[in-house]
C-alpha cells in the first residue's frame, strides 16, 4: 500500500474513533457540569441562612435540582436532574458521600407562559425516607411525606416530614411545596460518573466509588460549610 493510500487510511480511522468516543466523553462533562452547577446552588445556600442550620443539621441526605425546567402551557410538566448526597455512617453522622445522580418530573397544573428554569433543594429528613428514596422511583407526598421547608423566622421546627423542600428564585431560598413530582435515580449518569453500573445505594451508603472531581467539590462543600449533624 502506497504510503498516502496509508495516510488516508489512518486519518479514517482516527476520525472514526473520535467520532464513537465523543458522545461518551460529552456524557461524562455533561455530568459533571450539572454537579457543578449544584455546587454553585449549594454555596448560595449555605450562605444566605434562608434556610435555618439546624433543619440542615437534621438531614441525612440532599438532593440538589439546578435549573429545573417548567415548559407547556396549561397543563405543564417539570423535568430536572441533579446530584444527591448523604451523610456516610450508621447513624449518618459522618462525612458526606459521593453523589448519585437523581432525575425529578411531574405534572404541574395552571398556566404557564412560556419556559422557566428553577433551582430546588430537597432535605431527605429521616431514615424512611431515605431507605425509599435509594431504592427506586417515588412520589412526593404520596410515598414519602413533604412540606414546604421552614425558612429562618420559623426556627428548626420540621415535624415529623419526611422531604423538606425549596426553590430559590431571585437569588433567595423558600420552601415550595413538590407534591406530585416524582424522583427517581439516574443509573445512566452513574454508570457514566463512575464507569460501572452501580446503584445509588451503593455511591451513598457503602462507599463502593470514588468520586469525580465535581463530585469532591460538591461534597466537600457540605463538610466544610454545613452544619454537623443532629439528631
Amino acid at each position: 500500500m502506497s504510503p498516502k493510500k496509508t495516510a488516508v487510511r489512518s486519518l479514517l480511522t482516527s476520525a472514526l474513533l473520535i467520532g464513537l468516543t465523543l458522545p461518551v466523553l460529552g456524557a461524562d462533562t455533561k455530568d459533571e457540569e450539572t454537579i457543578r452547577n449544584a455546587s454553585t446552588v449549594l454555596e448560595a445556600m449555605v450562605s444566605s441562612k434562608d434556610i435555618p442550620a439546624g433543619v440542615l443539621a437534621k438531614a441525612d441526605c440532599i438532593i440538589v435540582l439546578p435549573s429545573v425546567k417548567k415548559f407547556a402551557v396549561g397543563i405543564g410538566g417539570t423535568g430536572g436532574r441533579g446530584p444527591m448526597t448523604c451523610r456516610t455512617g450508621p447513624n449518618f453522622n459522618h462525612k458526606w458521600s459521593p453523589p448519585a445522580m437523581y432525575g425529578i418530573g411531574g405534572a404541574s397544573a395552571g398556566l404557564q407562559i412560556g419556559g422557566t428554569a428553577t433551582d430546588y433543594v430537597l432535605l431527605i429528613m429521616s431514615k424512611n425516607a431515605v431507605a425509599k428514596v435509594l431504592n427506586g422511583k417515588v412520589k412526593v407526598g404520596s410515598d414519602v411525606s413533604a412540606a414546604a421547608g421552614p425558612g429562618a423566622s420559623a426556627g428548626n421546627a420540621i415535624g415529623g416530614t419526611d422531604i423538606l423542600t425549596y426553590s430559590r428564585k431571585s437569588g433567595l431560598f423558600a420552601g415550595v411545596s413538590l407534591d406530585g413530582a416524582t424522583l427517581n435515580p439516574d443509573s445512566d449518569a452513574n454508570q457514566r460518573l463512575y464507569g460501572k453500573t452501580v446503584s445509588a445505594s451503593e455511591i451513598v451508603r457503602t462507599g463502593t466509588v470514588t468520586a469525580t472531581p465535581a463530585g469532591t467539590s460538591f461534597s466537600e462543600l457540605l463538610d466544610s460549610k454545613g452544619p454537623k449533624h443532629a439528631d
